[in-house]
C-alpha cells in the first residue's frame, strides 16, 4: 500500500521537489567549495558579476529585487507604521496590546533559549507576534522558531517594516502569518561555522551542514524549499527583496482568491 499524505498524494513524489532542490544545493555548495579552496590557497577573491545593487532606499520592482543590505543605513522605501528608531543588536520582546507583542532587533546568539523562556514566562501568554529584525544568527532563528510554532503563536509584519536575513525563518513558524503587501522581507547566503581560522576545505563543510538545517526546517514549516534559490545567488552583502507574489508562491502567505 503506497503511503500517502493527507491530499492523497504519494509520499515519495512529495518529496521528489525537495530532493531536487537538495541536490542542486549540494552540487551548487561544491562548486563554491572548489573555488573557496582554489582562494585558500592562491589567496584570490570570488568574482562578483552584475552592476552592484542599488540602495534598499530604490523601489523593488519584479525582476529587481536585490538591494545593499547595509540595515544600519538603509531602511525599505516604504513609509513604515511607526519609527521604531535604533533597533537593538538583540531581540526585545515588548507587550503591545494583550497578546500581540512586539518581537524586534538583531538575533544574537543566546537569543533563542533567551527569547522561549519569556515568551513561556510572559502574562498573558503571546498570540501573535510582530517581527521587524535585520537578523543575525541562524542557529538562534531556527531554534526560537520552533518555539514559536510549538506553542501555536502567529507573525506578523507591518506596513513598511522589515524582516531580512535570518528573520524569515521566525516569521515562517507563525501558525498563521499575515504580512502587510508593504512590508518587506528578504533572504540572503548565510554565514555558518564559528572557527574562521580554518581552512576554507573544512568551511565548506559546516556550509553544507548549516543549509541542509534550513532546507529541513522550512520543509518543517510548509515553506517550498525554491525560495532558497533566492538566497542562495544573493551575497551576504546583498538582500533578495521577496515580492508579494513570491511569497505566495513560496507558501509564506495563503493564495488569494
Amino acid at each position: 500500500m503506497t503511503d500517502t499524505a493527507d491530499t492523497g498524494t504519494p509520499r515519495g513524489k512529495q518529496r521528489n521537489p525537495v530532493a531536487r532542490v537538495l541536490m542542486g544545493v549540494l552540487v551548487f555548495q561544491l562548486g563554491i567549495g572548489g573555488l573557496l579552496i582554489l582562494g585558500d590557497m592562491q589567496g584570490l577573491r570570488l568574482p562578483t558579476f552584475g552592476p552592484d545593487a542599488p540602495r534598499l532606499t530604490e523601489p523593488v520592482r519584479p525582476g529587481d529585487q536585490r538591494r545593499t543590505f547595509r540595515p544600519d543605513r538603509d531602511r525599505p522605501v516604504t513609509q513604515p507604521a511607526r519609527d521604531p528608531g535604533q533597533l537593538p543588536n538583540r531581540l526585545v520582546l515588548t507587550q503591545t496590546d494583550g497578546t500581540t507583542y512586539r518581537l524586534e532587533g538583531g538575533i544574537s546568539a543566546g537569543d533563542a533559549d533567551r527569547l522561549a523562556a519569556m515568551i513561556l514566562q510572559s502574562d498573558p501568554r503571546p498570540e501573535t507576534l510582530i517581527l521587524q529584525s535585520p537578523g543575525g544568527s541562524v542557529q538562534d532563528a531556527l531554534a526560537l522558531g520552533r518555539t514559536i510554532r510549538a506553542e501555536g503563536i502567529s507573525t506578523q509584519m507591518l506596513r513598511g517594516e522589515f524582516c531580512y536575513s535570518a528573520c524569515p525563518y521566525l516569521l515562517v513558524a507563525g501558525a498563521t502569518r499575515d504580512i502587510s503587501p508593504n512590508a518587506s522581507v528578504g533572504v540572503h547566503q548565510h554565514y555558518f561555522g564559528q572557527n574562521t581560522f580554518l581552512p576554507a576545505a573544512f568551511a565548506v563543510e559546516d556550509i553544507q551542514r548549516g543549509q541542509a538545517e534550513v532546507m529541513t526546517y522550512l520543509d518543517e514549516m510548509g515553506i517550498d524549499p525554491l525560495v532558497m534559490q533566492h538566497a542562495l545567488s544573493t551575497p551576504p552583502d546583498e538582500i533578495y527583496v521577496l515580492l508579494p507574489e513570491e511569497l505566495e508562491r513560496y507558501g509564506f502567505i495563503e493564495a488569494q482568491d
